[in-house]
């Protein structure tokens, strides 16, 4: 298995990516994203549009460089089924019913890396390695 240490980057990275093109696609269109959540008619939709580019942009990003990576993960599959439920919930339309599995199957993804961690090749594998270290020359 050690020659197989580079798939969770791997994996972060095909999952961190989108989410951080996405983040920045809405800060490029704002009023096209607050207008269609208010559409949708969550409330207070500006606030909804911050946390939604958070959540993207700086989950997409903690994803890639591996950091904190258990609790941005759960944060994220989170709001992936709320999106989904959502945005996503017209199932006569087979549009909508693809990218409501397509979230679905991104949270299931997530917490996957919720529970196995970021793997060798990034700073939480980096910190938890030099922890151990510390420990054994103890």
């Amino acid at each position: 298995m050690e020659g197989y240490k580079f798939l969770p980057l791997l994996g972060r990275i095909l999952l961190g990516a989108p989410f951080v093109m996405s983040g920045l696609s809405k800060l490029g269109a704002y009023a096209a994203t607050v207008g269609y959540i208010a559409a949708v008619g969550l409330p207070v939709p500006p606030l909804a549009f911050i946390i939604a580019v958070v959540i993207e942009l700086g989950g997409g990003l903690l994803l890639l460089s591996g950091y904190r990576v258990r609790l941005a993960s759960l944060v994220m599959a989170v709001f992936c089924v709320a999106t989904a439920v959502f945005f996503h919930h017209n199932f006569a339309d087979q549009n909508q019913m693809i990218h409501f599995l397509k979230n679905v199957m991104m949270a299931g993804g997530l917490l996957q890396i919720t529970y196995f961690g970021a793997g060798a090749f990034s700073l939480d594998g980096r910190a938890a390695s030099r922890a151990g270290s510390l420990a054994a020359s103890l």
